[in-house]
């Protein structure tokens, strides 16, 4: 069965909740383990108009999730920053790669974005792997980013910017 991917809408909350409770989908991220239905209904319910969360479908199951907004900043409006998920279950089928082409989508060509920015554990090389064939690059390291599972780890910044400006 195809993936497809779409907006969220309120009937998905129950799934994103199920899906941050995965395994790899909280060690990957800054989420913690054991989140509340209630968290995600709150952070989920009214996102504020430059924020956008897509989802990652099969056979009417959620499979995936990434959350992308647009720095509030005003002299960072040309950037958007992103964080996603996919199911313990759908890794490695090309599930990140839909929700990030359709990210990149709609960056470049609805929200005028010129630089995308990310964070992502350095030792998640499937993660990695995954956004430099999107065109994005490490531009750092940040030491001690996160407390994971009772140690510090270090994560990378990486960027993409638009295709016009290289």
């Amino acid at each position: 069965m195809p993936v497809t991917v779409r907006p969220v809408e309120p009937r998905d909350i129950p799934a994103i909740h199920k899906l941050y409770s995965c395994t790899h989908a909280h060690t990957g991220t800054l989420q913690l383990p054991m989140p509340s239905l209630a968290m995600w209904e709150k952070r989920l319910s009214h996102l504020p108009d430059d924020h956008y969360c897509l989802v990652a479908e099969e056979e009417g199951q959620i499979i995936g999730q990434l959350g992308f907004e647009v720095c509030k900043n005003m002299r960072r409006r040309h950037v958007g920053e992103f964080g996603m998920a996919v199911h313990d279950n759908h890794t490695g089928k090309s599930v990140g790669s839909k929700l990030v082409a359709a990210m990149i989508e709609l960056a470049d060509n609805w929200i005028n974005l010129r630089r995308i920015e990310l964070m992502v554990y350095c030792d998640n090389v499937a993660a990695i792997a995954l956004y430099k064939k999107f065109g994005f690059v490490e531009e750092g390291r940040a030491i001690g980013y996160a407390f994971r599972n009772g140690d510090y780890v270090d994560a990378f910044y990486m960027a993409r910017t638009h295709p016009a400006l290289r």
